[in-house]
């Protein structure tokens, strides 16, 4: 059942309203005012997020009609059961990373912090509107919006390298856009509609198979290159010049899981299953997430610096969800929507952690953290925690996903892919255990004597080198236990959340009922 509804509309609105509210008054009011507008905006969005998941557990759909541009050109609101998920983790996990932004942000001594919590709204507004569009033209819309929205981040400290690696970031993602958009219109000339439904309205043998598989990865390119399925993940690696809040951002609430989304929706809901696997774009869509999967851990071995690690981890990890979609059945696409959960958990406390370290102490080289851990015990603690939970450790929220890909994969006969996820599994330990090994192992990274740190950054802004200090504004080994309140405490609330939803998936919100309920629709529809 449908239920016409602002709430919708409402949770598009209030980040957007917050971002404006903070570019009109950021630099007239203290940063406490500033900060307020965040919080409240990000309370306010999760709760009416929240409020409309029950009637959509109850089968009924929310929506609002925004605008219409002409007969079958609407841009329309909808609240199905992934579109849900999806905006339940991107709302809940702003209130995190706004509370972690502002010890980031005050602890580093950031500049422009204005334009910081305007453009990190603004993601999280487009985001949520990613996740409730009802057709493509909503979404292409939105996602245009989310690439624009993030520039301002990636180029936050406004030098040379990060002005590249700004302007490498919308190259990619723009030039993509546009394909994406290409499709879109050729969908809606060739079948008269843009709306998505479970299971697709493209149907197998509608149009030449050639064509149809070169429709649909000018479709998936638009998503691909934003969950950086390879060879088109170079922006990612780049974009790690921003600040660590906004590679939180970029990793687990908003980019690449909106690019996970894309491929979702097209595959799933302008496709379907019977189309993707006809024209055999979803058989290659499946052996590119595969490798994918494996090159990108075999790289991310070789990363000294910590965020560059993680960069090229999420590479692989998005490509799971990526994965678990081509696979097509329904319980990989149970787990692939899942897993846009259990990852952003995971990996967004890697990041925080990842940032607390370099806030507290200056160091950003794994190879420089010897013994850190005894400084920092709870950050570690957290970060040995999830790491497990990234290669897929039973009692984590990993773990759920990738045993449904990999029965996906089983079900359907997919041998390699199965081996594929559990070699994965094991690189994982292999790039992220010996962080933990170096940091509960022997050194003196956390005694650092005052005067050293400053002198080991790698140039760049002042604020943000990389490795021992960080330019011109290293750490003297500040007193106190372990990182500020402020970046501990939403980490450490991440941690603890990947480890409920590991042992039981609905706690909460019933986001993996939510999965299963959209896997069926999408599977049933198909048939």
């Amino acid at each position: 059942m449908m239920i016409f509804s602002l709430r919708p509309a409402l949770a598009v609105a209030i980040p957007l309203l917050a971002a404006l509210l903070i570019l009109f008054f950021g630099s007239r009011v203290k940063p406490n005012t500033r900060e307020a507008i965040t919080l409240t905006a990000a309370v306010s969005m999760t709760a009416v997020i929240f409020s409309m998941v029950p009637a959509v557990l109850a089968g009924q759909e929310y929506t609002a009609n925004l605008w219409k541009l002409a007969d079958g050109l609407n841009l329309t609101l909808r609240t199905d059961a992934a579109g849900m998920v999806f905006a339940c983790i991107a709302s809940a996990l702003w209130i995190l990373t706004s509370v972690y932004s502002i010890g980031y942000v005050r602890g580093h001594h950031e500049k422009n912090q204005t334009g910081y919590f305007a453009a990190f709204a603004a993601c999280l507004g487009s985001a949520a509107g990613i996740a409730l569009a009802g057709n493509l033209l909503t979404f292409f819309v939105f996602y245009e919006m989310l690439t624009l929205a993030t520039y301002p981040l990636v180029a936050h400290y406004r030098d040379d390298k990060a002005k590249a690696s700004g302007r490498k970031y919308l190259g990619y993602t723009l030039i993509s856009g546009q394909m994406f958009f290409a499709a879109i219109v050729w969908v809606y000339v060739k079948y008269g509609t843009m709306e998505f439904v479970p299971g697709g309205f493209i149907r197998a043998g509608s149009m030449e198979a050639g064509l149809m598989c070169l429709l649909f990865f000018l479709m998936i390119v638009g998503g691909a290159v934003k969950a950086g399925v390879m060879p088109l993940h170079g922006w990612l690696p780049s974009a790690m010049v921003a600040p660590t809040p906004v590679s939180a951002l970029l990793h687990a609430v908003a980019v690449v899981k909106a690019g996970a989304f894309c491929v979702l929706r097209v595959v799933c809901y302008v496709f379907g299953p019977e189309a993707a696997s006809w024209c055999g774009g979803a058989g290659i869509l499946a052996w590119f997430a595969a490798a994918t999967i494996l090159l990108s851990s075999l790289v991310a071995m070789r990363q000294d610096n910590m965020k560059a690690r993680l960069a090229f981890s999420t590479v692989g990890q998005l490509s799971y969800i990526v994965l678990g979609i081509a696979v097509l059945a329904p319980y990989s696409i149970a787990g692939a929507i899942f897993h846009i959960v259990a990852h952003a958990f995971l990996k967004i406390t890697l990041f925080m952690s990842a940032g607390a370290i370099f806030v507290t102490t200056g160091l950003s080289e794994i190879s420089t953290m010897g013994g850190l851990a005894k400084r920092m015990p709870a950050t570690f603690t957290c970060f040995a925690t999830v790491s497990l939970g990234i290669a897929g450790l039973p009692m984590m929220a990993g773990f759920v996903s990738k045993m449904n890909i990999l029965q996906g994969a089983w079900m359907m006969g997919r041998s390699f892919f199965m081996a594929a996820l559990v070699a994965a599994a094991l690189l994982a330990l292999t790039y992220l255990m010996p962080v933990v090994q170096i940091a509960f192992g022997k050194g003196n990274a956390g005694q650092v004597p005052a005067h050293k740190h400053g002198q080991g950054g790698h140039g760049g802004h002042g604020g943000h080198g990389h490795g021992y200090g960080h330019g011109k504004h290293g750490h003297g080994g500040k007193a106190g236990f372990d990182a500020a309140p402020a970046m501990l405490v939403p980490l450490m609330v991440t941690a603890v959340i990947a480890i409920i939803l590991g042992c039981e998936p609905n706690a909460g919100v019933h986001l993996y009922d939510l999965a299963q309920m959209a896997a069926e629709a999408i599977t049933k529809g198909g048939m």
